[in-house]
């Protein structure tokens, strides 16, 4: 009998206690993520107000008491057109290769509450077909690379630093949301109207390694970034970063840029279907280090 078939397997929530053997099993599964950087994600994760009753960190697979599998959860309640419901972001997940035949009764675990939507919006190529096989579907197949900055500038609106507090109705959950944001690296904006202020978060990124750029972390509604692109793009030129990547099924009319399918998929799995235009405590806004 081998030594895998009499391993004793167990899966379970990741506690406090596990953070560093949680690191150390995600620095082997990710080398082009350091130590420092598994640190800091889980620092975050410990700080962030997750919903009641749903896992602080998410679960890991065990073999005789030894950390062999762990995959990550940001749980978030978020308001959608019909009330708050519950958004977990699958953000890293991995297993030691002799231990992959157990991944199922991980991800059964993780993927348990029907009345949860799961999202995964950074899967690598090699794991799309499996998160697809989990019941996962595609609902962005692609992205935009836009230069907001040609376009019109809204005469009727006015740009404030997302640390501001609007002269103008406003969501105070949005506040919040650019707030914790802007503690994560994010960029934080309102562009402010009479009839209210919209909120605008973007990620820092490097694209190709060489190119400085934004990605679009969080706005109302994908309209409200085209009809203020202009004054986006002067707020983001200012900062250096004139190009913004926007989760995109397709070009957007009013934006001058380049359309690219199939980059940087992300996909679904639950009731709620998510919008464009809303990455907000996702791995892709939290964990910029």
């Amino acid at each position: 009998m081998s030594s895998l078939s009499r391993a004793k397997i167990r899966c379970r929530e990741i506690t406090n206690l596990d953070a560093s053997n949680v690191v150390d099993l995600l620095t082997r599964g990710f080398p082009r993520r350091n130590r420092q950087y598994w640190q800091r994600a889980l620092q975050r994760l410990a700080k962030h107000p997750t919903p009641e009753g749903f896992p602080k960190y998410g679960y890991l697979l065990e073999a005789n008491g030894r950390i062999v599998g762990v995959i990550l959860l940001i749980y978030n309640k978020i308001e959608t057109s019909t009330g708050p419901t519950v958004r977990c972001s699958v953000s890293s997940w991995y297993l030691e290769p002799q231990f992959r035949i157990y991944a199922t009764l991980l991800t059964s675990l993780a993927f348990k509450n029907k009345n949860v939507t799961y999202l995964n919006v950074s899967p690598a190529n090699h794991v799309q077909k499996i998160i697809e096989a989990q019941g996962f579907s595609r609902y962005c197949r692609g992205a935009l690379a836009a230069l907001p900055i040609l376009a019109r500038r809204a005469s009727d609106a006015r740009v404030l630093g997302g640390g501001m507090v609007p002269d103008a109705p406003f969501e105070p959950f949005e506040r919040q949301l650019i707030l914790s944001h802007i503690t994560y690296g994010c960029i934080g904006m309102w562009c402010v109207t009479r009839e209210r202020a919209y909120p605008f978060v973007f990620a820092p990124r490097i694209a190709k390694g060489v190119v400085p750029c934004a990605q679009l972390i969080y706005c109302r509604q994908i309209d409200d970034l085209v009809r203020f692109a202009g004054r986006i793009g002067w707020f983001l030129s200012l900062r250096g970063r004139p190009w913004v990547l926007i989760d995109s099924n397709g070009p957007i009319q009013g934006l001058v840029g380049t359309y690219f399918e199939d980059v940087a998929p992300k996909y679904f799995k639950g009731p709620d279907r998510p919008r464009l235009g809303d990455l907000s405590y996702t791995e892709a806004g939290m964990f910029i280090f």
